[in-house]
């Protein structure tokens, strides 16, 4: 992970973030770089909320400080270390990106929490929000799964967003000396252009062009690349390839700070990553 040198691990006490922790601590000693948690008091999003937490700071403190205890214990037992952990109060997504700024990460790596159908409708999860306003890339992990860099899943559309997402997969693949597997789906959601006469075959062949692309951005790095076609819907075709080929991490390039039109409640990013049973980075432009 030599393109990532100080990383920041939004921690919660839930079990996808130990394993989120634990991933990067092992990978920190092996690799040598910085790697600091950070877990974050919520409070409410307007001035009301925000007073009525400072009114009651010292008791609302004290769940964040039994998990940052409990997180150094944990970090100490099992892997013989110990990591600087930082408790903030705030909004959740707001305050994990401010301290990844201050302290010049340039990765966050969060645990994928499952949410109700509710929970999804009115707000989406914290990692959904972090990737939707972070400038930096966002690893999401789930509870079981190892951090392994070995065979790569890059889902590609074509856009500038995912020739930067390529690339990054593509360095990831040479210093680990993986393989990259790349995906474009032609998408049949849209009723309207499965009405269209042709509009299958054009399409096809823009996914086609999408994968010869990165086939020759990976000229330079030596890598070798197998590209997949697929029709249906993106979330479901990308996750299904992923579970398919097992593998280590699923790479997807997204918009920047204030490029939300790709990235809003229900997209295809955010049920790639409800659903995938492997890691998944989003690297942002």
């Amino acid at each position: 992970m030599s393109r990532y040198k100080n990383i920041l691990v939004a921690f919660d006490g839930s079990d996808s973030s130990k394993n989120a922790l634990k991933q990067i601590l092992k990978l920190a000693k092996e690799e040598n770089f910085r790697a600091t948690a950070v877990t974050v008091l919520k409070t409410g999003d307007n001035e009301a909320d925000i007073t009525r937490a400072k009114n009651a700071k010292e008791a609302s403190r004290m769940p964040g400080e039994a998990i940052v205890t409990n997180s150094v214990k944990l970090v100490i037992k099992e892997d013989g270390d110990e990591v600087q952990m930082i408790l903030e109060e705030g909004v959740v997504h707001k305050a994990i990106i401010d301290v990844a700024e201050k302290r010049s990460c340039d990765l966050v790596v969060m645990g994928r929490r499952s949410l109700t159908r509710v929970e999804r409708a009115l707000s989406g999860s914290f990692s959904a929000q972090v990737i939707r306003y972070s400038p930096l890339d966002v690893l999401v992990m789930q509870k079981t799964t190892s951090l392994g860099w070995r065979s790569t899943l890059l889902a590609t559309d074509g856009s500038k967003f995912s020739k930067v997402a390529a690339r990054r997969a593509l360095e990831i693949a040479q210093e680990h000396g993986g393989e990259l597997k790349v995906i474009s789906v032609v998408d049949t959601a849209d009723s309207f252009l499965n009405e269209v006469p042709g509009s299958i075959d054009r399409m096809r062949e823009h996914a086609r062009e999408n994968i010869e692309s990165v086939k020759q951005m990976a000229k330079p790095f030596d890598i070798k690349v197998e590209g997949f076609i697929r029709v249906g819907h993106p979330h479901q075709e990308i996750v299904k390839l992923a579970k398919e080929l097992k593998v280590d991490v699923l790479c997807m390039g997204t918009h920047g700070r204030t490029g939300l039109n790709r990235l809003i409640m229900g997209s295809v990013t955010e049920q790639v990553i409800e659903d995938a049973l492997c890691s998944v980075l989003v690297v942002k432009a």
